[in-house]
Formats: structure tokens, C-alpha cells, sequence
């Protein structure tokens, strides 16, 4: 039986979330979401349960509203980096979820790594 969409992102997203915890211990979780309009990134802190710092396409100051473009990542990747230096963290482990790691979401990752932040 063959396996929907939905499925084996699911798949993908925990088998990737699974190593990166075996992996990377006592780091910030940097989590990318990626919809067919918007793309958002957090910084959480899965000890504490806590949403360290937050970029997404739908802020107004980043100039990119409603749209999900290699250039919108981007910019959301800068704004990240930035807001996790005010935070005080210069070290998280990229969650990439269960998207495939090219086109927006490693323009993104490129970006924060660009900016400072170590991935």
C-alpha cells in the first residue's frame, strides 16, 4: 500500500527530529515551517519549552508579506540570526522538520549562517 503525502512527511519530519536529539544536546532548536505562502523559523529551547526568538514572511518590517521566494527566506534567515545574537545564542541545530534541505529552505539556512550563526 502506498504511503500519501501527508504520510511520509510525517515520516521524514520524525526520523529527522529523532536524530537531531540523539545528536545535539543542551542547543537551541532552530525550526524551520515552509507553507505554500509564508515560511517562519523559530529559536526554541526544548529544555525549558520556550520560544527563544521568531522570523517569519508575515512580519511587516522585513518587507516581504505574503511571500514565500528564495529572497523572502533569505531575509527571514538574517532576521533570525540577528534576533538570536540579541538573545545571546550563537550555537542552535538546524530542524529542517520533514522539508527537503535546497531551494528556500537552505537559502534560509545559508543566510543565518551568513549573518553569524553557527548550524
Amino acid at each position: 500500500m502506498a504511503l500519501s503525502k501527508r504520510d511520509l512527511f510525517q515520516k521524514r519530519r520524525l526520523r529527522v527530529r529523532n536524530k537531531l536529539r540523539k545528536v545535539n544536546t543542551g542547543k537551541a532548536r532552530l525550526s524551520v515551517h515552509r507553507s505554500s505562502k509564508n515560511i517562519s523559523v523559530q529559536l526554541i529551547d526544548d529544555v525549558a519549552g520556550k520560544t527563544l526568538a521568531s522570523a517569519s514572511t508575515l512580519e511587516k518590517d522585513l518587507g516581504v508579506v505574503g511571500k514565500n521566494n528564495v529572497e523572502a527566506a533569505t531575509k527571514v534567515g538574517q532576521a533570525i540570526a540577528e534576533r538570536a545574537k540579541k538573545a545571546g545564542i550563537e550555537e542552535a541545530y538546524f530542524d529542517r522538520g520533514g522539508f527537503l534541505f535546497h531551494g528556500k529552505v537552505k537559502a534560509l539556512a545559508d543566510a543565518a549562517r551568513e549573518a553569524g550563526l553557527k548550524l
